[in-house]
């Protein structure tokens, strides 16, 4: 389900804004990527403007950068993800999540539902 990204109808104060236009389509956000873990796959959107954005539904590696290197690992399963205590479980990964690799935890820094791609650095 769609979520709107319109202005809300209500000021801090209670009052209520006044319209200058309508809702509009461009105002929806995105259907939620839920990106987990599996053979790679990934959904091509048309967004505003005609440009696409590429949307990352299942993976199974992740770039991690640890300072001189970029290394392609395996990911085993999702650790921690502070956006919702279900995607743990579920093993959904979004940006912030922590999941385990053969050469220990790596939190996502990229946005895998807008940008289509994973990247990550180790964890301390």
């Amino acid at each position: 389900m769609a979520q709107s990204q319109f202005r809300s109808t209500r000021k801090v104060s209670g009052k209520k804004y006044v319209n200058v236009r309508k809702k509009r389509q461009c105002d929806l956000g995105g259907v939620p990527a839920h990106t987990q873990i599996g053979s790679n796959k990934e959904k091509i959107k048309r967004v505003m403007g005609g440009n696409q954005k590429k949307s990352l539904l299942r993976t199974e590696f992740v770039l991690v950068n640890d300072g001189a290197k970029v290394e392609k690992l395996a990911i085993k399963s999702v650790e921690n993800n502070p956006a919702n205590i279900h995607y743990t479980r579920r093993n959904v990964i979004t940006k912030g999540a922590v999941v385990s690799t053969e050469k220990g935890d790596v939190a996502i820094t990229s946005r895998p539902g807008q940008s289509g791609s994973l990247f990550g650095k180790f964890v301390k």
